[in-house]
């Protein structure tokens, strides 16, 4: 990789044709998201931004396993080739059309227990910060997808993937639809920012929103041990939720199903469903579909 990022991870790209064919769509300013972001004492300890990628996530976690990467690492790609999501899934999108980048964690001071927060952690603080910057509604499907509101239907509009890096470390993956217009949505349950009325799609103060919402909650949660009640990680996470107070379905790993309606988020971050028979059950890992809405 090239110094700070500029380039590709092979190296320097070759200037290709059309690259600002899409006035709506200006590279971000890595200079000006660094001078904004790194400071001393803060999280950010760099921020590498590159043209083009597979996945962010996938070469954080290289990097940090090559040893000698600290804490607050943010990659940042203009574009992704073969970006994933939760369970394996792949998406792509165009060229500068949303924020897709991978930040480094270490939090030493909290229990490995607590390390499954981090994911809606990031969920809440993506979801505050775009709100301030963008001026969207946003609402958060359990456990990690980003909701907007599109000619009143909710629409998935981004997602969090988080990965161990090491014994010490955890890659969180973002990725975000910024400015996709409805002829480039890859389905049609898919929204964007633009799509759901943003104020404004300037992918530089939304990354800096975001990155500086994903501080602060980072600090408060990391301060208190991880605790989810103490920091108001778990409060806030349940008030924001889409998925609680509705009937769904939770498709489980061993082609297992579960229906029931959305009760809580308990203390380990999973789903706690009420089924038919009575009983509550909760869910920590599997695919959530919402039957019925509240």
């Amino acid at each position: 990789m090239t110094p700070h990022g500029e380039g590709t991870p092979d190296g320097p790209s070759e200037p290709r044709p059309g690259r600002w064919s899409d006035l709506d769509r200006p590279p971000l300013n890595a200079a000006g998201l660094r001078r904004g972001l790194v400071r001393a004492g803060g999280l950010w300890t760099q921020v590498d931004v590159v043209q083009r990628t597979g996945s962010t996530n996938s070469d954080l976690v290289a990097r940090a396993g090559a040893g000698g990467l600290e804490e607050g690492v943010v990659l940042v790609a203009e574009e992704q080739t073969a970006a994933r999501g939760r369970l394996d899934r792949q998406w792509t999108a165009p060229a500068r059309s949303g924020l897709f980048f991978s930040v480094l964690l270490r939090p030493a001071e909290v229990p490995v227990a607590r390390w499954g927060w981090l994911p809606l952690l990031t969920g809440v603080a993506v979801a505050t910060g775009l709100s301030r910057a963008a001026g969207v509604d946003t609402a958060l499907k359990w456990p990690n997808d980003l909701l907007v509101t599109v000619g009143g239907e909710e629409r998935k509009a981004g997602g969090i993937l988080a990965e161990r890096a090491g014994d010490d470390g955890v890659v969180i993956g973002v990725g975000v639809n910024v400015s996709l217009r409805g002829d480039e949505l890859p389905v049609p349950t898919a929204g964007s920012l633009a799509l759901a009325g943003a104020v404004s799609t300037d992918r530089d103060p939304l990354l800096r929103g975001v990155l500086r919402s994903l501080e602060d909650w980072y600090g408060r949660w990391r301060a208190v041990g991880g605790d989810p009640g103490a920091s108001g990680l778990q409060e806030t996470y349940a008030a924001g939720c889409a998925t609680l107070g509705r009937v769904v379905r939770a498709e489980l790993p061993g082609d297992r199903e579960l229906v029931g309606e959305a009760v809580a988020v308990d203390g380990d971050g999973r789903l706690v469903l009420a089924t038919g028979e009575g009983v509550q059950e909760p869910v920590g890992a599997g695919d959530i579909i919402h039957v019925r809405a509240r």
